[in-house]
Order: C-alpha cells, then structure tokens, then sequence
C-alpha cells in the first residue's frame, strides 16, 4: 500500500523535482524504488497466501485454476485498458503497446505462484536457519538460478548486429555517439524483434541520449530478474531481514563497483540488471523489515491511510492510469516551469485517490481478482 501511494504520486509528476523521475539510464532516483517493491511484496504475499490455502487443504487444481484467472485478467487489464485513452485519439494497432507493467506483473505473480503451489509445501520451524532449511526448497532455488543464468548468457554473450556483445549502453548520444542504434543491447534487440514498434514510446534515455531506438522498460528480458525480485520477496519465510539486507547490498556494491556507470553491471531500472535487483532486494527487506517492526512488534502504527489504498490496489491503479490526465485529478498547469504548482497537484491527485480508496473501504467494496 506504500509503494502504490508513491507510485500514485510520482506518476502525477512527483511535483517535478528530478529525483521523483526515472533515471535516464544508468543509477537511481525515488522512482525508480517503486516497481521493485511492488515486485518484492507480490513475491511476499504469495507465499503467505499460498501456504494459508495449502494449509486449509485447497487442492493443487484449484490453486492452478485461481493462479491462471488471475493471471489473464492481469494481463489483460494492461494490454487493453492501460494502453488506451480517449484523449490519444483513434485506437490503433500500429502504437499499441505490448509489454507494460501489468503484464510484468501478471507474468511475474504466475511464475512465482507455480513455484509456490508445486515446490513450496515445506513447513520450517521459526529458528535460526540451517543450509538443510534451503535444501528444502532446492527446486525454486535451481529454477531461479537457470533463469539469471539465462538472463546473463543472453545479456552478455548474445550477438545483437552492428552492435558490441554484452552492451548494456543507453545508444544514441551515449559512448561518445559509437553506438547510435544499440540502446539496451541484447535486451532492446529482443524486444525490437517481438514487438517492432510496439513498445513504449517515451523512453526515458531519449531526451538526454536522442536515441531512435524504441525501448521497453517492462521488456521480456527483464522481466526474468523481475520473477528474481518477486523470489527474494518470498525469503521472508526465513524472518532474516537484516542478513538478507546485508548480503544483497554487498552483492550490489560489488557488481555497481558503488559507481553509476564503471562497475561490471551498473545499476540500472530500464534493465532490470543484476546489480539493480540486488540493491532493491536490500532495500525491499530494509523497508519491510522496519515496516515489520513499527505496526507488528511496536504496533506505533495501523497503516492508515495507505492501507485504504492497499484494500483496492488494482482498483485505484487502473483508475488512475485511466483518469488521472484528467479533471479534477490533475489539470492544465499555468506555471509549467515552477515546483509548486507540479508539486501540488501530485499531492492533491493522490489525496483524491485516498479519499476513494477509504470511502470504498467504508463501503466494504473491495474489488478483487
């Protein structure tokens, strides 16, 4: 419910300041922490939800059936109605995008559910955790591990033409303009294959970079690491957030070399690279460790108001993707140049959407999948 108030407010434009924007490539801002958290606690919530319902007896043929309804209504919420609005004019197959990030997370909650429903049935007592405690999940952890296996051979060793092997560049004005037409390396390459000029528009390295390349940051490459994080999420069986916080934030370091764009595999949102995944483990299991601590062991807090948001999550998430260019959400901003009047109309967008979301939640309306 946290990161889907934020996400609510950075998407209204985060009151302008750079650091509510994505990064044009390489590095991090704020907003680039939202996705991963979603990530992370879908990962989260499917372990806890699997094993209450394995453990009330629910049989393997309904949880398959629940996972794949689930999974098609995700899918297409984000193909056809978040693709769309009235004001883009006519509908058209030739702009329509493909990947997006309903359909990442659609796919990502159907991996992980499988994970959980067919090797995830191991009770394990609440103590400190043994290596015979992991060997029990031993086929989520190799199927996860063949899976980043797979992402850096095709990352790193696939051959993309006219291009350096293992590029992970943003292209255009990039690399001294070497490498124009290379944007996302093997990864832009795939996505520009399956989807051709299907794919979102607005890159976020096409202002700096001038790139030409169409470039998808909710791509099919990615979107392995995506099922990475979602995996990580479901570590809290262990209840070692703070070892696991550890051992990801040095993962990170290493590979970032603690830089922006000289390590082995900086730390990049559009990729969804390695080092990406690793710091945003560490702070998905810094920010639900605290959050953990604050409303469970201390009880200083209930939630509100995000938890109203959190009641109806898909709910307020496609209405603001459908509504939220519009009146009264947002409005026709007179003093383009200035902070504060982006800044209050992000505000005021997202108090509007929790207004719903806690009249809803009075209502008992709560609109599930």
């Amino acid at each position: 419910w946290f990161a889907l108030t934020l996400m609510v407010f950075v998407n209204y434009g985060g009151g302008g300041y750079w650091f509510f924007q994505h990064a044009p490539w390489n590095g991090l801002t704020v907003a680039d922490l939202v996705m991963p958290w979603f990530v992370f606690i879908i990962g989260t919530s499917v372990f806890l939800a699997f094993t209450s319902m394995q453990k009330r007896g629910i049989k393997r043929l309904q949880l398959l059936r629940k996972i794949t309804w689930r999974t098609v209504v995700l899918l297409l919420l984000g193909f056809c109605f978040l693709n769309y609005s009235p004001r883009d004019g006519p509908l058209s197959w030739s702009w329509l995008r493909i990947p997006g990030v309903l359909q990442r997370l659609g796919f990502t909650y159907f991996v992980l559910s499988l994970l959980q429903t067919f090797w995830g049935q191991k009770e394990i007592p609440l103590r400190a955790v043994s290596s015979s405690d992991v060997v029990l999940y031993w086929p989520q952890w190799l199927i996860i591990i063949l899976l980043e296996t797979l992402w850096l051979c095709i990352t790193f060793l696939m051959p993309v033409p006219n291009c350096p092997t293992g590029y992970l560049g943003a292209g255009g004005l990039g690399d001294n303009g070497l490498y124009p037409n290379c944007t996302g390396g093997a990864a832009g390459y795939i996505d520009r294959w399956m989807f051709g000029d299907n794919m979102y528009r607005y890159p976020t390295c096409k202002e700096i970079y001038h790139t030409t390349q169409p470039f998808d940051p909710e791509g099919v490459l990615g979107t392995i690491n995506s099922i990475v994080i979602g995996f990580l999420g479901m570590q809290v069986r262990w209840l070692i957030y703070f070892s696991c916080m550890i051992q990801q934030g040095i993962s990170a370091a290493i590979l970032s070399k603690c830089t922006r764009d000289e390590g082995f595999i900086p730390v990049n949102k559009n990729l969804w690279s390695l080092s990406y995944v690793m710091c945003m483990g560490c702070f998905s299991f810094l920010l639900l460790g605290a959050m953990y601590f604050v409303t469970d062991i201390k009880g200083w807090w209930a939630g509100q108001p995000f938890i109203y948001l959190g009641m109806n999550s898909i709910f307020v998430y496609v209405g603001h993707s459908l509504l939220g260019f519009y009146f009264p959400f947002s409005w026709e901003m007179r003093f383009q140049e200035s902070h504060w009047e982006w800044l209050f109309q992000s505000l005021w967008g997202t108090a509007l959407w929790v207004l719903i979301a806690y009249f809803l939640y009075r209502k008992k309306f709560f609109l599930k999948i």
